[in-house]
């Protein structure tokens, strides 16, 4: 019998140093900026509406004898907006086959996410065209701000092509493309603003996007853990502090340590530190829910739906993938990233209903549902983050709520806050970035209903709506005085369909891009 348990647990010990070590990173594509154009194969071409061809596409044009205009009108292609059309490259042009791709009209009004959006519908049809991507050009005048326009197309062309496909065995349904070329005439200050602005951001997301698409058997508590640390190293200005079990217990941390004790896979609290603005200036910090995977506990979830829960750790990955493009583009800004990390599983130690547990702030709380496990981990996660360093913003990102997804979709996460006068930039910075927020109630209510009888709090009620409860269960361990921001991506962090700008179905790594917007705008120095 010894010799079996033994056998057991050195197997046990072989998988997760296995699941510890497996790469989760398939590398993101990269984007080369060139002024050679292209004389033959296949080519991907920008066209205005109204026939605006721009300098290229004018002397391909010319070298056809009037082929291309020619094929554009023949195949009523308008060229608006994420419209593509696929032509025989016109005798003359040396091209085999051309990808024409809507602009939209020769002016200035395209924003930045319709460019982004441009470019990486783009790519994907020119990957299902071609397999592989060719030469793309543009064809940019200066009847728009090109720099800007370039390299935001070039951005929507690196999220576009990302593609999670590390699984598949069979080589026919590999989509990634190691390398992209853009054609554009000014490639200096296109390259700069780019890789300054833009290629960290797309990188924190195709790393977010990478572990939040892992199964729960690569992806949990230490192995998250592990992986950020990876990436982050050699970063400037980052330190990294872990949190495991031990170090819990003597915080006090009994939200987030219950969580996680009926799984093998122990918690963490993992506090990622990014100081590279003014020494005297109050940090923004984000704290993510990162339940790695949500059986529901001993309260079982729906079994047919569950193999979805390894998103439940998406803010998590959001807000320390925000972290890391602030890192990336080397922002002069102060930011704290905070995963409060557990697998939420029915094991022989798990919490049960009825359980009471004290949080790191002292507060007790009642435990109705071991399924509502996010707003625990968070209980612990935030007041850390609110009183380790007085923030200037606190924003928190969880998938908390059913109710939230059911309320709003996949078009909106839900904000809520006990400081309204933070909502309407917040909204507008979610209209800019394509990551929408609306604003959801949450008032003394909603506060009531989490009172409990037997302990301080409960982390389920009845009386409130459920979104609503929840924000008020994490709010009761943030001051008041703290500006605070929560954010219930329970709708948005996941989806089956793909987008312009995510080809897979999976992680939308909703928050990265909104939150590096927001900070940009509201704290960074010049």
């Amino acid at each position: 019998m010894k010799n079996h348990s033994l056998i057991l647990v050195s197997l046990s010990l072989l998988i997760t140093a296995f699941a510890v070590a497996a790469d989760t990173t398939s590398e993101p594509t990269q984007i080369e900026f060139s002024n050679t154009l292209p004389t033959e194969g296949n080519l991907v071409l920008g066209v205005f509406e109204n026939d605006a061809l721009g300098d290229y596409g004018t002397s391909l044009d010319a070298m056809s004898q009037g082929g291309l205009s020619h094929a554009i009108k023949a195949t009523a292609f308008e060229a608006k907006i994420m419209q593509t059309q696929v032509i025989t490259g016109p005798i003359g042009t040396g091209f085999d086959q051309i990808l024409l791709v809507g602009l939209g009209q020769k002016t200035d009004t395209n924003t930045a996410l319709q460019w982004q959006e441009i470019g990486g519908n783009a790519l994907q049809v020119a990957v299902k065209t071609f397999k592989t991507t060719p030469a793309l050009v543009f064809d940019l005048d200066q009847h728009v701000q090109k720099t800007q326009a370039v390299a935001n197309l070039a951005y929507g062309v690196k999220l576009g092509s990302y593609y999670f496909d590390k699984y598949y065995t069979l080589a026919e349904r590999h989509k990634s493309q190691a390398k992209v070329t853009l054609i554009d005439a000014e490639v200096t200050a296109v390259e700069k603003y780019y890789q300054h602005e833009l290629d960290p951001l797309a990188n924190a997301i195709w790393i977010t996007r990478n572990i939040s698409n892992e199964p729960a058997n690569v992806i949990y508590p230490e192995s998250f853990v592990a992986q950020w640390q990876a990436h982050f190293k050699g970063m400037k200005n980052i330190k990294i502090r872990v949190f495991d079990e031990k170090d819990m217990l003597k915080q006090g941390m009994g939200a987030l340590y219950g969580v996680g004790r009926g799984s093998q896979r122990q918690p963490r609290l993992m506090v990622v530190e990014y100081m590279a603005g003014q020494p005297e200036d109050a940090p923004v910090v984000l704290v993510g829910k990162g339940i790695t995977f949500d059986t529901g506990g001993i309260s079982l979830k729906n079994p047919p739906n569950m193999w979805n829960m390894k998103f439940d750790m998406s803010g998590a990955a959001s807000s320390i993938g925000t972290i890391y493009a602030l890192a990336g583009r080397q922002a002069k800004v102060n930011a704290v990233g905070i995963a409060a990390l557990a697998e939420n599983m029915p094991g022989s130690a798990a919490q049960r209903p009825g359980d009471v547990v004290t949080s790191m702030s002292g507060k007790t709380i009642q435990i109705r549902s071991t399924d509502a496990e996010g707003r625990l981990v968070l209980a612990d996660g935030v007041y850390y983050g609110d009183i380790t360093y007085n923030p200037a913003l606190l924003v928190d990102l969880a998938t908390l709520t059913g109710s939230v997804g059911r309320a709003l979709g996949k078009d909106y996460a839900g904000v809520f806050t006990r400081h309204d006068d933070l909502i309407p930039d917040f909204i507008n910075m979610g209209q800019q970035t394509g990551e929408e927020l609306w604003q959801l109630p949450l008032n003394e209510n909603h506060f009531k209903a989490i009172e409990n009888n037997v302990a301080d709090v409960m982390n389920s009620s009845l009386d409130a709506p459920g979104a609503s409860a929840g924000a008020a269960f994490i709010g009761s361990f943030i001051r008041d005085t703290t500006p605070w921001i929560h954010l219930d991506i329970a709708g948005v962090a996941w989806h089956d369909k793909t987008t312009a700008i995510k080809a897979s179905p999976g992680s939308t790594s909703f928050g990265i891009q909104l939150m590096n917007g927001y900070i940009k705008s509201h704290f960074e120095t010049e």
